[in-house]
């Protein structure tokens, strides 16, 4: 994958098209990287208005999507908004691997690309993609999808993490964690977006006992903390506290203090080389046992074979 086009269409966001930028236009040959060439492709080869600010001058016309490598689709301001004949063609002409930014999921609902397939994007977003592409199979809980044509990914850094996993697909797993270290980024996020979809812990008049609550726990994951120690530092029964948080988060106390376990044992695998038994010691999940099946539950796989994969390289 060397040549890389980009759709840009009215509207398109800034940040998406810096992404690409940022991921595939910087010469860092000197670390193995690229070099690369993108091109912004528009119809009429026009200087195109972003959101929410600037004006990309057209670098290709829509022709010079038909040889690209791969061709990415930024989210646009407005996903509603029309896409241009020529450029439903031209993507439709393209037989290549496309990968849509956040929102650019619904230009490529537009072209008929998504039909049959899963897709994802940003989560504010997903009700009206399901309409968008009633064929499709949207998922709800991932960063990005990959179905080995097409790709989609959740809105906003949902596309950085696509941007890498493209990178990483195309040119190994070394090639994109020197990225990721340049980008002073994970190589991979865990997790999907479900986790920034739940409003934050309410302050509301009597409740501001349940935000203070949150941050006194997750000071604590280590110690056997459980429910009935989160309503009693709320001050409240644990019946009130239980409802109250699960209207506030979308979620049980229980699963959520789990759920942070498993998340401090994640960071711990990512960012130390303590054994596994300490691991789940400090992340307050007990034993290695415990530990594992726990990670198995939530993400598939051992202790073990996460830290192989995410494990952050520390600098020589």
């Amino acid at each position: 994958m060397r040549t890389v086009g980009v759709l840009v269409l009215p509207g398109s966001r800034t940040f998406d098209i810096s992404v690409v930028g940022e991921v595939w236009g910087v010469d860092r040959s000197d670390s193995g990287i690229g070099p690369f060439e993108v091109r912004l492709c528009a119809p009429g080869r026009a200087a195109t208005p972003m959101h929410p600010v600037g004006l990309v001058p057209a670098t290709h016309g829509l022709s010079g999507l038909a040889d690209c490598d791969l061709v990415v689709v930024p989210g646009r301001v407005d996903p509603s908004a029309e896409v241009p004949g020529s450029a439903i063609r031209a993507l439709r002409a393209f037989d290549g691997t496309v990968a849509a930014l956040c929102s650019g999921a619904f230009t490529l609902a537009a072209a008929g690309l998504l039909d049959g397939r899963e897709a994802t994007t940003h989560w504010r977003l997903l009700d009206a993609l399901e309409s968008a592409a009633p064929t499709a199979t949207v998922l709800r809980d991932v960063l990005f999808t990959d179905d080995g044509r097409v790709l989609t990914s959740a809105g906003v850094v949902g596309g950085l993490d696509l941007c890498l996993h493209l990178v990483r697909r195309a040119h190994g797993a070394d090639v994109a964690a020197a990225l990721a270290r340049r980008l002073v980024m994970p190589p991979a996020r865990e997790g999907g977006q479900r986790q920034y979809v739940d409003p934050p812990l309410p302050r509301q008049p009597g409740r501001d006992g349940i935000a203070s609550t949150v941050d006194w726990a997750v000071d604590r994951l280590t110690e056997p903390i459980g429910v009935t120690d989160l309503a009693d530092h709320a001050g409240l029964s644990e019946r009130t506290f239980h409802r109250v948080f699960l209207a506030a988060t979308g979620s049980t106390p229980g699963r959520w203090l789990q759920k942070q376990r498993v998340l401090l044992a994640q960071r711990l695998l990512e960012t130390t080389d303590l054994p596994v038994d300490r691991v789940a010691q400090r992340s307050g999940l007990g034993t290695a046992a415990n530990l594992r099946r726990r990670l198995r539950a939530e993400l598939g796989v051992a202790p073990d074979a996460y830290r192989r994969t995410f494990r952050v390289p520390t600098a020589s």
